[in-house]
């Protein structure tokens, strides 16, 4: 078991014992070991405060991001599942030890938690001097709306704002200084151009593990895990915080195609916590649940969640608006894979997500190579079978052409509300549309389709 022990009061005392992990709370500062801001100190935080409640919870996905960040898979027995043990500070002990926090994460990331909350009456935000001694909303928005810089959640802030004209939005976008934090902020800025800047505010919030330095009183460990599953977390708990500044009903959405939020295992291998649970319906059900118990009522809603993504494409309140900003978008697992091999960053277009996206925009008529590092229609060296690049294609092209059984849609979790059949549907016509946009493949592609069905 890996333990940490979350401090956001540093002049408490250390664990007695070297092998637990601190990660303190400190935004801005260099002793901090969850570090919040980037130059900017912790600008984040600037002008609002949230609730206590919300603020704990808020220190659970950040706590959760940095343990996940900092504990290695390879160390466990079977390379992946990870005994996690947190101890946290919170305003109230009784909520946290009546709320079903650990299944929600353990279902998230496949490990095993153990979350223990400590009283602190000490709030995380004290010595900010920016933040207000009160409850303080945001902003003057109806609604915090997760922005990745991605495909969907881009049509989903354009789809909001064109379904009611009165609507404003706060933007809430997480990076760690990538490219996908350049695709955010300029897609942000033609939004603005648009709909004008009144409607739209945003929070930009950089949060990771903190390289270590002489400040911190115990720094972590160099190593970081590359296969994350609790940024997602990190993602709504601060989306959540941001709307309870506003009011307890201020929903937080989460736009997102339900293809990839119940995303069933392609092939055999990829089952359970290998494939990523962050908008699978069940885990929002749970999640929902249980930060109710915590005392945090907004909302979390997803408007594309039986929707493929072709779908959320052709359905799009404003195509045109859509069509010219989908190039600036950036949907994929690694954008940056590319400068190894001094290629153009961007989406790569051979991982998963990049191969939805072109079958998808291959609905409307918008796919093609430009905007790619790799096509994965007619790269060569893209489909070489030794290559680690093809993996995501080749596991493509197995699943859209096996006969699946309508129980599979079950192997990434189960489906809650009797929704079954629903889902059922947006997942066969998200393997049509991967399957559509495969057959019209050419040269090698239309090659290893051949090979492999």
């Amino acid at each position: 078991m890996t333990s940490f022990r979350v401090r956001s009061d540093p002049t408490s005392e250390l664990p007695h014992d070297d092998s637990v992990l601190v990660l303190d709370w400190e935004p801005g500062r260099p002793s901090a070991t969850i570090q919040i801001g980037r130059q900017a100190g912790a600008r984040f935080f600037d002008g609002w405060r949230a609730p206590r409640e919300a603020l704990d919870l808020f220190m659970l996905g950040a706590a959760a991001y940095c343990v996940d960040k900092t504990s290695m898979r390879h160390s466990a027995p079977d390379h992946w599942t990870r005994e996690l043990h947190v101890e946290l500070p919170v305003g109230s002990t009784d909520r946290w030890d009546n709320a079903a926090v650990e299944p929600v994460l353990d279902f998230l990331t496949g490990d095993r938690w153990s979350i223990r909350s400590y009283h602190e009456s000490r709030s995380p935000l004290a010595d900010l001097r920016r933040v207000p001694e009160e409850v303080t909303p945001v902003a003057e928005v109806d609604g915090v709306c997760l922005f990745s810089g991605g495909l969907d959640s881009l049509t989903g802030v354009i789809d909001l704002l064109e379904e009611d004209p009165d609507r404003k939005l706060c933007l809430l976008s997480h990076n760690e200084g990538d490219k996908a934090s350049t695709a955010q902020q300029e897609l942000l800025a033609k939004l603005r151009d648009h709909y004008g800047k009144e409607r739209l505010q945003d929070r930009r919030l950089f949060l990771r593990p903190a390289p270590a330095n002489r400040h911190q009183a115990r720094p972590l460990p160099p190593g970081r895990e590359n296969t994350t599953r609790a940024r997602s977390l990190l993602f709504l708990t601060a989306a959540l915080a941001l709307a309870s500044s506003i009011s307890p009903t201020t929903p937080v959405y989460i736009p997102e195609n339900g293809f990839i939020g119940i995303n069933v295992p392609l092939t055999r291998a990829r089952s359970g916590s290998y494939s990523t649970r962050t908008t699978h319906p069940f885990f929002i059900k749970s999640l929902g649940s249980a930060i109710r118990d915590l005392g945090v009522e907004n909302p979390i809603l997803n408007p594309f969640r039986l929707k493929t993504k072709g779908q959320i494409l052709a359905e799009t309140r404003n195509p045109e608006l859509l069509e010219s900003l989908a190039p600036l978008s950036i949907s994929c697992s690694h954008p940056e894979a590319a400068r190894y091999v001094k290629r153009p960053q961007g989406n790569c277009g051979y991982c998963f997500p990049c191969i939805i996206r072109r079958a998808s925009m291959a609905q409307v008529g918008w796919d093609g190579a430009a905007g790619y590092s790799w096509d994965a229609l007619s790269g060569a060296d893209l489909l070489d079978r030794n290559t680690r690049r093809a993996s995501d294609l080749r596991a493509v092209i197995s699943g859209v052409y096996a006969e699946r059984p309508d129980r599979d849609i079950l192997r990434n979790g189960p489906i809650p509300d009797g929704e079954h059949k629903e889902f059922l549907r947006v997942w066969r016509t998200g393997l049509d549309e991967l399957r559509d946009w495969l057959n019209n493949a050419t040269g090698a592609t239309n090659a290893l389709v051949s090979g492999l069905r």
